[in-house]
């Protein structure tokens, strides 16, 4: 089969071994992948968790057709349309555990929309709703909202009940387009006084979650735009790996920082964060009350370029190739 794999002199298409399901897994004729931060991070040369290095097949989301199942493997069959979560998903054929499994709505949902969501339903709804604590009535903010991930947590916040939503972007035309998907207020964090602005527009209190996707460029920024006895959840550093962090304003105001990550977690864990996914939120995929816009659609063999135009940062929403 073809697939999009790390190689010493960047992302080469080659033809690999067809993989073979093991018990507790499913294979996937693979019709549409999803980019994700996580995938420049592979191809960069670093390791994400257990996943990397030379020969590495790119990809950690995609949907398409089950070709065969595990023995262990329950509730999906052959002939099932799906989107999962796993590895190797820049490639014709990929492997996901049955726990990262879920069925494409049957609503005329194509492969490539529903490429767009496994990542962003688990890293949002379990930063939002699980580690974040979200009540209705509260404030949040996302920052990095223009993404895909991002845009997922401002409608799932809204979905439970947030009472003002913030979006973060640096970019003025994707700022402009946050509120399409649930945010109440777009802020630039470049402007020297955001922080103070979060805390204006809430009548002095602060935001009571943030869901940080930058981290080291607006961490002390972010302390002092929560309430006291805010949340701070930490899902991503795109905005650096280290910088100055205030402990006196973060001791004096109470503030939970909570880091998240998929690469430490066990099967069992993110298979219980997938079934909190599908018991809270399928209602409102199946619905289409969730959305994630795709800004370009590439061929599998075109991965490197897509990987480029994620690097380059200048674009809204989901990159996807077509296999």
């Amino acid at each position: 089969m073809k697939a999009a794999v790390l190689a010493e002199g960047g992302i080469q298409i080659r033809d690999v071994q067809k993989p073979t399901p093991g018990p507790s897994q499913v294979l996937v004729r693979v019709r549409a992948a999803g980019l994700n931060r996580a995938d420049l991070i592979i191809a960069s040369g670093h390791m994400h968790g257990p996943v990397g290095g030379p020969g590495t097949v790119m990809g950690l989301e995609f949907a398409g057709d089950v070709e065969a199942v595990g023995s262990e493997v329950k509730n999906v069959k052959p002939g099932d349309r799906v989107m999962c979560s796993g590895n190797g998903g820049y490639a014709e054929y990929a492997l996901a555990d049955w726990g990262r499994v879920a069925p494409i709505p049957a609503n005329n949902m194509g492969y490539e929309q529903a490429a767009t969501f496994p990542v962003a339903l688990q890293t949002m709804h379990n930063a939002v709703v699980t580690a974040g604590r979200l009540q209705a009535g509260e404030s949040v903010m996302i920052q990095g909202a223009s993404s895909g991930v991002g845009l997922m947590g401002l409608q799932i916040a809204k979905l439970k009940g947030a009472r003002f939503v913030i979006g973060t972007s640096t970019n003025a035309g994707r700022r402009e387009r946050l509120g399409e998907y649930g945010a109440d207020l777009a802020i630039d964090t470049t402007a020297a006084d955001w922080a103070q602005k979060v805390v204006d527009v809430t009548n002095g209190k602060g935001v009571d979650l943030i869901v940080d996707q930058v981290s080291a460029s607006v961490a002390n920024g972010n302390l002092k735009a929560a309430a006291v006895l805010g949340r701070i959840v930490n899902v991503g550093r795109l905005g650096g790996f280290k910088g100055e962090f205030d402990f006196d304003l973060h001791a004096m105001k109470r503030i939970d920082y909570i880091g998240v990550t998929f690469r430490t977690r066990t099967v069992e864990e993110v298979r219980e964060i997938n079934r909190r996914v599908r018991v809270d939120l399928w209602g409102d995929i199946e619905a289409g009350r969730l959305r994630l816009p795709i800004d370009r659609v590439f061929p599998l063999e075109q991965a490197a370029a897509a990987l480029a135009h994620m690097r380059a940062n200048a674009h809204f929403g989901k990159i996807v190739l077509t296999a």
